[in-house]
């Protein structure tokens, strides 16, 4: 039996600190980046853990 592959658009997208948590990167950083305050673009940058 072959192995089993990553779903790629989750790999890309997540990934497992060394604790064991799932680390995901924040949504709205793209673009419309005019508008938006440096402080919270700041905080745009940081990864968060996925909620259980």
């Amino acid at each position: 039996m072959t192995k089993m592959k990553n779903h790629r658009g989750s790999a890309k997208r997540f990934r497992v600190s060394k604790s064991g948590k799932i680390l995901r990167s924040k949504a709205y950083k793209s673009h419309i980046l005019t508008k938006k305050t440096t402080k919270r673009k700041r905080n745009l940058r940081k990864s968060t853990t996925v909620s259980n």
